[in-house]
């Protein structure tokens, strides 16, 4: 139980007492009943506790949206209630007719605005982001982009202008990916939290998060697909389905995967270039190297040279799957 609303509760449970013994005390007919007077407000106190204590995890999301249902079901059921359908209905019938009317539609009203709280916020969108400027640009983040650890840097560099918005249940299944069992997934799942801890030290940068749940795992796609459609964001993620079925529901998508692929140099035979030898290559006189950008450079007559930074001279660029093979050939140690 939360220390700070022990004592409140507490005090509130006393108090309820306190208000029972009150009640007899003040009235002479009831002044025989004082300790049944404390039993009973002291049941009614722990009764409100009880309430509260399983109201946890209520957001104030949810109460805006109990309350728009209410008042939208009794809105409802009042004009129904005041039409000519019970112009000719005696008064008793009248009576209970309107009675399951409130109940019944009312009811249904606050079932659908708790079961669509996210688009409760597209009819009140204050709800969404209040202490924010509604016209700032808007990116939802995936799982997979925190596990990659490129935003942190991306951000940092200050080239992705926009804010960040996290949903509750991304967290959610981060933490429970640091959490398995399996070491590999949950290293993967700690790289994320890692890199959600860089994101939050990074100066000036808008980092939402959005108290929004799913029930089932397999549904987290396509409520990331609806988020960004709602909030009218771009949807940021390194998975290539995500990317597409955003893109079939007319997403804005960005891949850091396309970005880093868009941010490699365009290399050109004749051009010279500096290189760290990490390792031999296939032939006996070469000697490998590789690019920031992963790109790998094999260099002639070098082999003596692995361990040290060489300059060499573009002969051939070979594309691959993974990237850029580059040729060069041997010129100079670097001091």
């Amino acid at each position: 139980m939360n220390q700070t609303l022990l004592p409140i509760r507490i005090v509130f449970i006393l108090l309820s007492a306190a208000a029972g013994w009150l009640v007899c005390y003040a009235s002479p007919d009831l002044d025989a009943f004082r300790a049944r007077g404390v039993f009973i407000g002291l049941s009614l106190g722990l009764l409100v506790v009880l309430t509260d204590v399983l109201l946890k995890g209520f957001s104030l999301r949810a109460l805006s949206a109990v309350t728009f249902g209410l008042a939208v079901g009794s809105l409802i059921a009042f004009f129904i209630s005041t039409s000519p359908l019970f112009e000719k209905a005696d008064e008793q019938n009248k009576f209970l007719a309107r009675l399951a009317l409130f109940l019944v539609i009312t009811y249904l009203a606050t079932v659908i605005a708790l079961r669509g709280k996210d688009e409760f916020n597209l009819v009140i969108p204050y709800v969404r982001f209040v202490p924010h400027e509604v016209d700032v640009p808007l990116v939802v983040v995936d799982t997979s982009v925190l596990i990659d650890g490129r935003i942190a840097r991306v951000c940092e560099a200050g080239f992705l202008a926009a804010a960040l918005v996290i949903p509750r249940f991304v967290l959610t299944e981060l933490r429970a990916v640091a959490d398995s069992p399996d070491p590999h997934k949950q290293a993967r799942g700690r790289r994320g939290l890692e890199v959600l801890n860089e994101l939050r030290r990074i100066k000036n940068l808008d980092i939402r998060i959005t108290e929004s749940e799913v029930a089932k795992r397999e549904d987290v796609d396509a409520k990331l697909v609806f988020l960004a459609q709602s909030m009218k964001a771009k949807l940021l993620t390194t998975d290539y389905n995500l990317a597409k079925m955003a893109e079939f529901h007319g997403v804005p998508w960005l891949n850091l995967n396309a970005l880093a692929k868009s941010l490699r140099p365009e290399l050109m035979l004749g051009e010279r270039l500096e290189v760290d030898l990490v390792k031999p290559g296939k032939e006996d006189t070469q000697a490998v190297g590789y690019l920031e950008d992963g790109s790998m450079v094999v260099v002639n007559a070098a082999r003596a040279h692995v361990g040290r930074r060489v300059q060499a001279e573009i002969v051939s660029v070979l594309p691959t799957a993974g990237g850029k093979m580059i040729f060069a050939k041997f010129l100079a140690d670097v001091e």
